[in-house]
């Protein structure tokens, strides 16, 4: 997450350290997109991409750079809260700060379901809140609105990057970036809340919610 105002040496390293997620969340939503042909699929795309980022040096480096990439995110917005102005510049502060709430939640609850609850933490584990009324209220725009912050954020430092030679450019990656997004975002929860195919959720996910 970035700010304009902010120093130029922290935005430089909070750039740094999003071109390195951002290899993990290309990973990601290429596992996402497999799933959306089935259940089983996602399963075992993720299987095999675990060979990767499940390795302990390459889990613990991303998981120390996703908590970087929200601190030093959350400083540049406090630090540039009274010199935002226009459109854009508030847009990339609110999708920034809905992706600091949504990595922390979702590194948390990954950490959790692997270590306190022993549950593998694969497309059911995401899937099971959907299965759970009323969590599924939430679920919904918590899936959505991370997914279409991610693109929003992408395309705001597009944006800001072809404004001074190419503005029109720049204004159309951002609403591209914005499309691509709300898409992705509604493809994946509807895949998980089991309106692309059936969703089958084994009762134990089920029961970390009381259910």
């Amino acid at each position: 997450m970035e700010d304009l105002p902010a120093r130029p040496r922290l935005r430089g390293l909070h750039r740094a350290s999003a071109l390195f997620i951002g290899l993990f969340v290309l990973l990601h939503m290429a596992n996402h997109l497999a799933g959306l042909s089935g259940q089983e699929t996602h399963i075992a795309f993720m299987a095999e991409a675990r060979q990767l980022y499940r390795q302990p040096f390459v889990e613990v480096a991303l998981v120390c750079l996703i908590l970087w990439q929200v601190g030093s995110g959350l400083t540049m917005l406090v630090r540039g809260w009274a010199r935002r102005t226009g459109t854009v510049a508030w847009l990339q502060s609110a999708s920034g700060g809905y992706l600091a709430f949504f990595l922390v939640n979702h590194i948390g609850a990954v950490i959790a379901g692997r270590t306190v609850f022993g549950l593998d933490t694969d497309f059911r584990f995401a899937a099971a809140g959907f299965f759970a009324p009323p969590w599924h209220w939430f679920f919904a725009p918590y899936y959505f609105l991370g997914v279409l912050s991610l693109f929003v954020h992408v395309g705001c430092a597009a944006y800001w990057s072809s404004l001074a030679s190419r503005p029109a450019l720049g204004t159309a990656l951002l609403g591209g970036a914005a499309g691509v997004g709300a898409l992705l975002a509604a493809l994946i929860v509807m895949a998980l809340s089991g309106a692309l195919y059936p969703v089958a959720i084994p009762p134990h996910y089920l029961a970390t919610y009381g259910q």
